[in-house]
């Protein structure tokens, strides 16, 4: 059973209090949750261990497109080692898991992670179709021996927080709102590859990002934000799109570093994003392109200085 192999990859010293969901974004509605979780558990003297699957369960179980994640899974680890978090378990979602029914999957979580305690949302369900509703869930923690602790939806201007929420403003280009709900600002991640060299060309030489096919983006269009790379931090315009002036037909993700002088091929190269400038366009000629993208360059270097970004 991989469900099984998997968690016998954690041994913990001491019994913990768990929770359990896909935890993409980890945004605040996630923190709130965590938050509780890493009480209880000081209180108690017990460890904190978060069980996170690789895969949304939905791209399973429902025929509908694969959902884009907000983050990967070793940016979902980093960012719930960064609330706290003691244990971290990464299961891979699998037809195998998604049969177990609700006793079956919180007995191995009892055994193998020593579960005391379970964190949960209010909206909550585990187990096969969903039968692990909160109630079910406080009856077999009597039967198996944990409690159950039952935390309300964070919400924000009326709205719930949520992964969902969240996917909805930034497929809108909505940053501002994405930073708001999240708490930080939204990255891409990836190592920086071979372009088409049109960026230098212009003036303004950018650094291919390659992202993973799975990965969620902001619409098309450019970007204010910043670059990480080697510890130091620049303002950066991004584009993504088509390139279509040159007639482009494949998304990318470049970014123009300001003050950087150097060669990033091969480097890890994380991207924030910031505000968005404006949408992606087909321009008449090149030299209206670098017109633009000198106007894009003052425009975005004036938001960032002006909301202290540097």
């Amino acid at each position: 059973m991989l469900v099984e192999e998997e968690l016998t990859n954690f041994s913990p010293e001491r019994d913990t209090i768990a929770t359990v969901g896909v935890f993409d974004g980890v945004h605040l509605g996630h923190k709130r949750l965590i938050s509780e979780l890493l009480k209880q558990a000081g209180r108690k003297g017990m460890l904190s261990a978060v069980v996170t699957f690789r895969q949304h369960p939905e791209d399973l179980l429902s025929s509908k497109a694969k959902l884009p994640y907000l983050t990967d899974i070793k940016t979902r680890i980093k960012l719930l080692q960064d609330e706290g978090v003691d244990i971290i378990v990464p299961l891979s979602f699998t037809e195998e898991l998604a049969k177990l029914d609700a006793r079956r999957f919180l007995g191995l979580l009892r055994e193998h992670l020593r579960m005391r305690g379970l964190v949960i949302g209010s909206d909550f369900a585990l187990g096969k179709g969903r039968e692990g509703d909160k109630d079910t869930l406080r009856q077999l923690g009597k039967e198996l021996g944990f409690s159950i602790t039952v935390v309300f939806p964070l919400e924000i201007a009326g709205e719930v927080v949520s992964s969902t929420t969240i996917r909805k403003a930034m497929a809108e280009g909505n940053m501002k709102k994405v930073s708001k709900l999240t708490g930080r600002y939204f990255s891409l991640h990836g190592k920086v590859v071979t372009g088409a060299g049109r960026g230098e060309g212009l003036g303004f030489p950018t650094a291919n990002l390659d992202v993973n096919s799975g990965q969620a983006l902001p619409p098309d269009g450019v970007y204010a934000g910043l670059a990480h790379i080697n510890g130091e931090i620049y303002q950066t315009m991004t584009n993504i799109g088509k390139d279509p002036t040159f007639g482009g037909t494949e998304r990318t993700v470049e970014a123009y570093l300001l003050d950087y002088h150097g060669d990033l091929y091969g480097y890890e190269l994380t991207v924030d994003f910031i505000a968005k400038l404006r949408d992606e366009k087909k321009f008449a000629s090149v030299d209206e392109l670098k017109k633009q993208v000198a106007e894009d360059v003052r425009q975005g270097k004036s938001i960032l200085d002006s909301t202290g970004v540097n």
